[in-house]
């Protein structure tokens, strides 16, 4: 395979996709094959206290390889996308610099929107108007939104609660409905990088399947001491740390208001779900030129990583 140089044309590996799909082991098989650093894109995998719930790749299996922004966040402070953002494109410049290949891995499609497209300057929600509208039933909070943002509004499920609130808080405090902040949106970096973007949408069947098998391994590899180690921290439940799929499940376990069959099925199930909607993230989000692969990987990667490498 020929190299490329990251440092001369600014090149950017991205690998995106649902839980399970592969990407941590074909990034892996890049980073073999051409000097490079894997960055974490994936909002669980921030945390140093959910190694094994986060499916957050071991010692063993970086085999060598540098990782940045791999559980470099303790449990106790909530990693926005615009946090992550920021500490990505250091960790993207600091790659360029020694001319290594930065591969941005990961499932979290807002995280990886937010780096390369910007953020909207959304001013400062007023705290009145927040408590206001946190307040409000929802079918009266969705009405006030169709007045006064009709296309968040039409945009949005009547029962999703937090993004009605979010925009209808938006347009009260601001003047402005959301539309008008996205179209702002500055500090992205897709017009400085050469990217090179692939995405992982393979059989759902398969991807679930593989999904209930590594729940099960992680139980094997410890994520019940795991969760016991973050409910001795007495973390407030809101942080996201404690709403990581798995926690919740596991914490009912251990505390006994769950047995374990029950534990791990529910545990499943948040997984399978969460994957599916990774699954139509992508699918739908993600631009139409970006390639995707929709068969399992089966450790076959050169020719997938020549391509990836090429376009």
């Amino acid at each position: 395979m020929n190299m490329i140089s990251p440092k001369l044309d600014k090149n950017v590996a991205l690998i995106v996709g649902p839980t399970a799909s592969g990407k941590s082991a074909l990034a892996l098989e890049i980073a073999k094959k051409q000097p490079s650093v894997i960055i974490n894109a994936d909002s669980a995998q921030v945390y140093r206290d959910l190694r094994i719930l986060s499916a957050r790749p071991s010692d063993d299996e970086m085999d060598g390889i540098e990782h940045q922004l791999f559980g470099y966040i303790d449990g106790s402070e909530a990693c926005s996308a615009a946090r992550w953002a920021d500490d990505a494109k250091t960790a993207i410049a600091a790659a360029h610099d020694r001319d290594r290949l930065p591969i941005l891995v990961g499932g979290t499609g807002m995280y990886v929107r937010v780096l390369l497209d910007g953020i909207a300057p959304i001013p400062e929600i007023v705290p009145e108007i927040r408590a206001t509208i946190r307040k409000m039933e929802l079918l009266e909070a969705y009405r006030a939104l169709a007045e006064l943002d009709p296309v968040s509004a039409s945009r949005l499920h009547p029962t999703d609660t937090t993004r009605i609130q979010r925009a209808l808080e938006v347009v009260r405090s601001t003047g402005k409905p959301l539309d008008h902040w996205h179209q702002q949106k500055t500090g992205g970096i897709a017009g400085e990088i050469r990217l090179h973007p692939l995405i992982l949408l393979p059989p759902r069947e398969w991807l679930y399947q593989r999904c209930d098998l590594r729940l099960h391994q992680m139980i094997e590899e410890g994520a019940a001491e795991e969760v016991e180690t973050l409910l001795s921290r007495n973390l407030p439940a809101e942080q996201p740390v404690m709403r990581a799929i798995g926690v919740p499940d596991i914490s009912g376990w251990l505390t006994g208001d769950l047995t374990e069959e029950t534990a791990v099925e529910r545990a499943q199930a948040a997984t399978r779900q969460y994957a599916k909607r990774q699954y139509t993230w992508f699918r739908n989000q993600c631009p139409a030129e970006w390639p995707r692969i929709e068969e399992p990987l089966n450790n076959h990667f050169d020719d997938i990583i020549e391509t990836l490498l090429r376009n």
